[in-house]
């Protein structure tokens, strides 16, 4: 949660510097410089990229659990998350930067400050906060992230089948296999 602030802050940031301060308008195209920033799009812009950010952290984090779960090594399940997810991440999150700022083309202000920030956004949440951050406090933290209260713990050992049981129930469910006993 506090790393998605940080990206939104920055990008809001981003946002004030350009387009109601009227900073860069030659790289982002002309615009009227009102100096100040439609409400309804701090909001519009939090709302899709949150969504956004989070779905790349659930993604990295389930990543490095199972990388985790497999090793009990932080180091490595870190690592092991990073390179499993970082090649989808980044192109994800260019693929949607590339559709944003073919909103900011538009001659319309408003279409062009969500394109810009929604573009901004993204490419900052997925290289500079999943990318750096999230992965070296993570490398930092080591044992502290896997914490959790006592009776999660218990809850969780008793809902999730042992590694093997896993991989024994993801061999048996797969399509087109038989079941000879």
């Amino acid at each position: 949660m506090l790393l998605n602030l940080l990206s939104l802050t920055a990008t809001f940031g981003a946002m004030v510097y350009v387009f109601q301060e009227g900073h860069l308008r030659w790289l982002v195209g002309d615009f009227t410089v009102t100096g100040m920033v439609n409400i309804t799009m701090p909001v519009l812009m939090f709302c899709v990229a949150f969504g956004l950010s989070m779905d790349y952290e659930v993604f990295l984090l389930s990543r490095i659990k199972e990388a985790y779960a497999e090793t009990g090594d932080n180091t490595r399940a870190v690592a092991a998350g990073l390179e499993r997810t970082g090649r989808l991440v980044t192109a994800a999150a260019a693929l949607v930067a590339v559709v944003m700022i073919a909103l900011a083309t538009s001659g319309i202000t408003l279409l062009k400050l969500l394109g810009v920030g929604l573009a901004l956004a993204v490419l900052m949440d997925a290289t500079l906060v999943r990318g750096i951050l999230v992965s070296a406090v993570m490398r930092l933290a080591g044992r502290a992230n896997w914490w959790a209260p006592a009776s999660l713990h218990r809850l969780h050992a008793r809902l999730e089948p042992p590694p093997g049981d896993r991989l024994r129930a993801a061999t048996n469910s797969t399509p087109g296999t038989s079941r000879s006993r």
